[in-house]
């Protein structure tokens, strides 16, 4: 078989509909054979009723004899279109009893339906197939086709089709067309949940061409030609390399590091103070989209809460799993908190494998750095805490649980260590040669990293600049002057803050040349350069100088997925890490503490009711201090800590009330008491408010004491 196509191709006619239009996505290919002395559209040979593949794909046209195609032209003379009189009719429709014949072109004018599948039916206007009709929601308006974006009528018919796959997804019948030409059976599939099986059979049934070959994007020579070059520019703002920013020299400082995400930025290792060692690098614009993007893109891993949320609660989720609510204007309708995610991360702990801790009060710090250098040591492994000596009193060794009496302590010397500078409330690492020597940053990071998940204290004491590092990275964050803490470098930069002539500015760098060296900074032309050495200094001494520190801190921290989770939640880790205030207050207490095991008998209902009002009144007291007890005494009777974890309590913590009638006068006096490892607290019941003032003064002063 012979094919060509001429320029001169529309003077020649189709033998089936007798047009000579050139119109591919109308008609099919037009095809002209002049050893033949045919011209014929695909769709119309492919739709003939009075004709098959008789043949191999070889032979003929695509399968169809010639001398078939020549006795079905013959037999199409007899017969009339029914729609625009002429004869010619090759195509019938496939309804039962129905004897309708037409022209392609014709039918598909009177919105016929045409198969393009086996057995290749046809079928007219009055028995072609339909979709149902969807239900339509009161209130509800036009949707948008996900196609071309455009309004359509939520109602099917001819020319708006439904998704079989997605409810409330709809296409135009053009637009949907048009994508299947355009992907072939391969890749054509439905736009929002890339169902393919399924939505090919629909759109079959329901008309839609689909041709059995490669995608066109597949198809065109060179089409991934651009995907072969790489990227070899460091495209930070101000690059530090003398040979320019597409100098690339593999093995050393200036060899070129392109990012792991998009691949379309790159910087050299100096320029990003990226170490050798390390393997990945992101630029600023693919860490904000991960930062910012990541809580969608767990929001159905989150297995554990969100089974818990499911049976608790009817909630759902108002957006599509394709849109991010920042994007779509809509707010997730649950958000998570610090303590739920690090409850997910703690998961990951076998409760069955201990790892053990031998340490005294004295030497806190040399005990955990012993048993975090343990080779038998994992962070996936219960902590388990033995105090060797040191304790100042039996009866608060019983209250205190021992692992987070042992991570308070390690948190409150890590923070007056020597790895951390700066106020109680904004703490910045500081450079240690013999700490770094030692790798104490990295086991720094991970101490914070298990203590966070094995329900130890929140940091809060991280400044913004230590946190922003962390999130979006140490080349984009912004230090400030109150970050430097030496008091002799804030007093140098000071000085070329305020400088307002350029000899004021000339006296200041000369003063502080020493310092400016360090910076390889020390060339300036004018008055407004000044800003430019002050923050040079700056990011110096509180980026640059620690820069080593702070990657083996941030490595430590990658213990258990928490810096992981960290970067994805930022705004929910910064309460944890950055200075809140976690003074308690009974307002807090009376909200951690749940009212449980209320009796169902009217009596002791009301003596309950009663009871909880006098331990809500006891709480205020208590903050107050007009009570022989404090809150965080109270905390630690009944849970184990004088503080609330950053991944919470479990069990949460309750309060349990015992009637008067259930207790003997000489058992009463045993109340309160505590189950540590349930976090409940059981309280008396009296019959006012300063017999159990008097009564829990008594017993808590002598249970403290």
């Amino acid at each position: 078989m012979s094919k060509q196509k001429q320029d001169g191709s529309k003077r020649f006619s189709c033998v089936f509909c007798r047009l000579s239009d050139d119109c591919p996505d109308k008609y099919g290919e037009k095809m002209i054979f002049e050893e033949y002395k045919l011209t014929l559209h695909y769709c119309c040979l492919f739709m003939a009723s009075g004709i098959w593949q008789r043949g191999n794909e070889d032979e003929g046209i695509y399968g169809f004899l010639v001398e078939d195609i020549r006795k079905e032209v013959s037999r199409a003379l007899r017969l009339t279109c029914k729609i625009c009189k002429k004869t010619g009719a090759t195509i019938g429709c496939s309804g039962k009893k129905c004897r309708r014949t037409y022209h392609f072109p014709c039918g598909l004018e009177k919105q016929c339906i045409f198969q393009y599948t086996d057995p290749f039916a046809s079928y007219c206007w009055e028995h072609r197939p339909v979709q149902k009709a969807a239900k339509r929601r009161r209130g509800s308006g036009p949707a948008l086709c996900t196609i071309c974006l455009e309004h359509v009528d939520t109602i099917p018919s001819f020319s708006i089709l439904k998704s079989p796959c997605c409810k409330n997804t709809w296409f135009h019948r053009d637009c949907l067309q048009t994508q299947a030409l355009s992907a072939g059976m391969f890749f054509f599939r439905c736009t929002v949940c890339n169902n393919k099986d399924l939505f090919q059979n629909e759109m079959l049934r329901m008309g839609i061409h689909i041709p059995e070959r490669d995608a066109s994007w597949e198809l065109e020579e060179n089409a991934y030609q651009d995907l072969l070059e790489s990227h070899q520019r460091c495209e930070v703002r101000r690059c530090q390399c003398d040979k320019g920013r597409e100098y690339n020299e593999p093995g050393s400082q200036w060899e070129i590091k392109r990012c792991q995400s998009c691949g379309s930025n790159a910087t050299h290792f100096a320029c990003s103070l990226i170490n050798r060692w390390c393997e990945t690098w992101e630029c600023n614009l693919c860490r904000d989209i991960i930062c910012h993007s990541g809580s969608l893109q767990r929001l159905h891993s989150m297995s554990p809460f969100h089974s818990e949320t499911k049976k608790n609660s009817k909630l759902e989720v108002p957006f599509s799993p394709f849109m991010h609510p920042r994007l779509s204007g809509s707010d997730c309708s649950f958000s998570r908190s610090a303590a739920d995610i690090l409850q997910e991360l703690g998961s990951q702990i076998e409760v069955y494998q201990v790892s053990r801790f031998n340490v005294g009060l004295d030497d806190v710090w040399d005990g955990a750095l012993e048993g975090f250098k343990n080779q038998d040591f994992s962070p996936a492994k219960k902590i388990c805490v033995s105090f060797s000596s040191g304790i100042d009193s039996e009866s608060e060794a019983d209250n205190w649980c021992p692992t987070r009496k042992f991570l308070k302590l390690l948190w409150n010397h890590l923070k007056n260590s020597s790895l951390f500078e700066g106020s109680p409330q904004s703490k910045n690492l500081t450079f240690d040669p013999q700490a770094s020597s030692e790798d104490l940053y990295y086991e720094a990071g991970r101490m914070i990293a298990v203590s966070l998940v094995h329900g130890g204290p929140s940091p809060n004491c991280f400044s913004k600049t230590l946190f922003h590092c962390l999130v979006i990275g140490p080349e984009k964050a912004e230090p400030t002057l109150e970050d430097v803490a030496d008091f002799t470098v804030v007093q140098k930069i000071r000085k070329i803050a305020e400088a307002e002539t350029l000899e004021d500015l000339k006296a200041a760098v000369r003063d502080c040349s020493a310092y400016l060296s360090v910076t390889k900074n020390l060339s300036f032309h004018s008055i407004e350069d000044k800003k430019q050495l002050e923050m040079d200094m700056i990011r110096f001494y509180v980026i640059r100088r620690v820069h080593s520190s702070f990657i083996r801190f941030q490595e430590g921290l990658k213990t258990l997925g928490v810096l992981e989770k960290i970067q994805l939640y930022p705004d929910v880790f910064r309460d944890v890490l950055c200075y809140k205030s976690q003074e308690l207050t009974h307002e807090t207490l009376c909200s951690l503490f749940k009212i449980k095991s209320l009796s169902e008998d009217w009596k002791k209902l009301e003596d309950e009711v009663n009871a909880t009002e006098f331990w809500n009144e006891y709480l205020r007291d208590t903050d107050a201090g007009l009570t022989n007890a404090s809150l965080e005494s109270i905390l630690l009777f009944a849970t184990g800590a004088d503080f609330i974890p950053a991944i919470g309590f479990n069990p949460e913590p309750s309060v349990v009330f015992v009637p008067q009638s259930e207790e003997q006068s000489s058992q009463k006096t045993k109340l309160p008491q505590n189950k540590m490892v349930q976090n409940c607290l059981k309280l008396p019941v009296f019959n006012t408010y300063r017999q159990f003032r008097k009564h829990m003064d008594t017993l808590m002063f002598g249970l403290m004491k």
